[in-house]
């Protein structure tokens, strides 16, 4: 269905699809700002997502937000890519603009709104930075620690190669440093270290303990798991219990998906406590 009911339309994409939040926080800020909009979710396989791009750029479609495993094709198909999804080479928001697709990685204005937030001052000592796993979600939290000037960033994961590739992809100019770190180095490499990111799925719901010491970390440092089911990985507890302040990865989901919301919805939202309980409330609902 095209625009000329007046109603504009966006979508969350991706391959299984039906267990995304995103139409339940859209949702939620259309209702509060009043607008008359729909933003709902669509199984799109990988051989349809330049259909999809074709709905955008006709004016079908606002535009919409782009999950696994769709994020580093449509990068590859959009017309216009920001700096941020150029250097990282995904994309997960998407809108229209003159008749051209404009892609845009939202992940790491959500990870870094999401620490300011919860965890005030966290990048006022940019010296060293945890970061386990180089996968997607590692390369735009390297990122975004880059853009708040961490001298240096320490890559820890499972595969070697992976870590070494993601640390020269990114390497910066100048004198900071990404840093590959064995997977049996991890514990030890805390020492130092200002933040520790998880950004695996090791600890969340239904998947393998993260086995991970903290003795070597320093009782200041930010622990953030990017996790968000469970609310409270057993890292964070353990960091909490021994005194770190300590962010969840729930505020990271919310405040990535504002950017998008204000380009196809023409008003900029609020990420709120009532928002926040809102998805934590569904997320019990669906564990119960």
């Amino acid at each position: 269905m095209g625009q000329a009911d007046n109603v504009a339309r966006a979508c969350v994409i991706g391959d299984p699809i039906s267990h995304s939040r995103s139409p339940l926080i859209h949702g939620h800020w259309l209702e509060r700002l009043g607008i008359t909009g729909v933003y709902d979710r669509r199984r799109v396989a990988t051989g349809e997502v330049e259909a999809f791009l074709q709905e955008v750029r006709a004016g079908n479609l606002r535009g919409g937000n782009v999950t696994v495993p769709h994020k580093e094709t449509v990068a590859r198909h959009v017309d216009v890519l920001t700096e941020t999804a150029q250097r990282l080479g995904a994309v997960n928001t998407v809108w229209e603009d003159n008749g051209k697709v404009w892609g845009d990685n939202t992940d790491v204005t959500g990870f870094l709104a999401n620490l300011d937030e919860r965890s005030p001052g966290w990048d006022c000592k940019p010296e060293k930075a945890i970061v386990l796993g180089a996968g997607g979600a590692a390369r735009a939290i390297i990122y975004g620690l880059l853009t708040r000037g961490f001298h240096e960033i320490d890559i820890v994961n499972r595969s070697p190669s992976r870590a070494r590739q993601l640390a020269e992809d990114l390497q910066p100019q100048g004198a900071r440093r990404l840093v590959p770190v064995d997977w049996a180095e991890r514990s030890g490499a805390l020492n130092g270290a200002t933040i520790l990111v998880n950004t695996t799925s090791l600890g969340m719901t239904g998947q393998p303990a993260l086995d991970l010491s903290l003795e070597a970390l320093p009782i200041q440092a930010v622990v953030h798991d990017i996790v968000y089911a469970p609310l409270e990985t057993d890292l964070l507890r353990t960091a909490r219990q021994r005194g770190n302040p300590v962010v969840d990865g729930l505020g990271m989901l919310l405040h990535q998906a504002a950017p998008g919301f204000a380009r196809w919805f023409g008003q900029k939202p609020q990420v709120t406590d009532e928002l926040r309980q809102l998805v934590i409330d569904d997320m019990n609902r669906s564990a119960a």
